[in-house]
């Protein structure tokens, strides 16, 4: 290359993509973009439900997940959640904090995110070419020569492979930059989707689609509970989804990603112990003992769980008389009401998943630096690694940090 600037492709424009070319210029290099949509930042306006929760304050190497979920470690330190505040308040965005650490705009607008972003890389002149795809990366001696579909071609110093996994393929991860990394000599880990809702065993879920409780949520492998979480559970008419269901979805996936048996355990009423449950419905029976079986869980749990779940406890006799239901029937109705369990099936496929599970390994990557150990001058950059975070603003910061550490080195180099 023969400019005075060192010149680097962004592949991708999405988060890690912008924030990737951001610091790169303002390392002094000459960077552009190439996106494969009419616009850049698509799956920016998708999350936090439109709100862009864009980090989380208790960010730290726990809440991340990949075969070396360490190897994370560097870029979080080189980029804080800290630094993330500050670069996005020099912007215009002001931040607000809300349950569990989540962070969001003020204006409860993602557009508010992708419209700084997108002014912050005019204002740095960072060249954007959109509806750009990639089809092959190639290099000679020192130089990139990247090759768009259209057979139109880019040359450059470095290049950030920022372009995503296979998650929300309706904003343009396709998987298509996997293709590009092997083909350059990567390796990619197993790839599933990640928080995502869960698929289960059973054939009344139309009945309860749209029912809605908080309780505890529970993946099971050989009778052994392998992650918990608590909040809105939602039935849908494939099976469950609400933010726990997010949350538990990874190691879901990944035990079933191994042929591993997986069973869901809900507890709807789980604010009362079990004895404390038990009393109580010892309690509502005596009271009313000529009440219905089904009316007489009425007030406790929805209505239109009453006969799914009764069934479910081996009752069929809705209609009898609460007195004449035995102690054994009673404890099966509590064993269900806190302890209900379902077969998983599957997890929803990549339209419905908010992230991608797996990606390129991290031992061919830098940590420090987010260099490729195998071709010199080649980053990455997101969630085309594999790294993935929990649910509430999580990934977007690893997209922030390793897209900084990128951006900054790929400049650098």
């Amino acid at each position: 290359m023969t400019s005075m600037k060192r010149q680097v492709i962004v592949i991708g424009g999405g988060a890690s993509g912008m924030m990737a070319a951001i610091t790169a210029v303002k390392n002094g290099a000459k960077v552009t973009i190439l996106e494969r949509n009419p616009r850049i930042g698509k799956k920016i306006l998708a999350t936090g439900n439109g709100r862009c929760n864009f980090t989380n304050v208790n960010a730290d190497i726990a809440c991340y997940e990949g075969q070396n979920p360490r190897f994370a470690f560097s870029a979080l330190a080189g980029f804080s959640v800290q630094e993330t505040l500050a670069f996005f308040e020099r912007l215009g965005i002001v931040p607000k904090v809300e349950e569990l650490g989540k962070v969001f705009p003020m204006s409860d607008q993602a557009s508010s995110v992708l419209d700084v972003l997108r002014y912050e890389l005019m204002e740095t002149e960072v060249n954007i070419v959109c509806e750009a795809y990639v089809r092959s990366i190639s290099k000679k001696n020192n130089t990139f020569r990247i090759k768009l579909e259209d057979d139109t071609e880019f040359l450059s110093d470095s290049v950030i492979l920022a372009a995503g996994g296979k998650a929300m393929p309706s904003t343009g991860s396709d998987g298509n930059a996997y293709e590009l990394a092997t083909k350059l000599g990567h390796t990619i880990t197993d790839i599933f989707p990640a928080l995502v809702q869960l698929k289960l065993e059973g054939t009344f879920f139309k009945q309860i689609e749209g029912v809605k409780f908080v309780g505890t949520a529970e993946i099971l492998n050989n009778n052994k509970t392998i992650v918990q979480d608590s909040g809105d559970i939602l039935f849908a008419n494939y099976g469950v989804s609400g933010p726990p269901i997010l949350q538990i979805s990874r190691k879901t996936g990944e035990l079933l990603q191994g042929n591993k048996n997986v069973v869901l355990r809900l507890n709807i009423l789980d604010k009362l112990t079990k004895e404390e449950l038990r009393k109580l419905l010892i309690t509502r029976f005596n009271n009313s003992p000529h009440k219905s079986l089904d009316f007489s869980l009425v007030g406790l749990i929805n209505k239109r769980l009453i006969p799914v779940l009764l069934k479910e406890a081996g009752l069929t006799d809705l209609k009898c008389p609460v007195a004449s239901v035995s102690p054994e029937e009673r404890e099966n109705i509590l064993s269900i009401l806190q302890d209900w369990r379902f077969q998983v099936r599957g997890t929803k496929s990549w339209p419905s998943a908010q992230v991608t599970a797996g990606g390129i390994a991290t031992n061919e990557i830098n940590p420090s630096t987010m260099e490729s150990k195998i071709v010199k001058g080649l980053f990455f950059a997101g969630e085309i690694i594999d790294i993935d975070g929990l649910c509430g603003g999580f990934n977007l910061q690893w997209a922030w940090s390793s897209g900084y550490i990128a951006g900054k080195n790929a400049a650098l180099n």
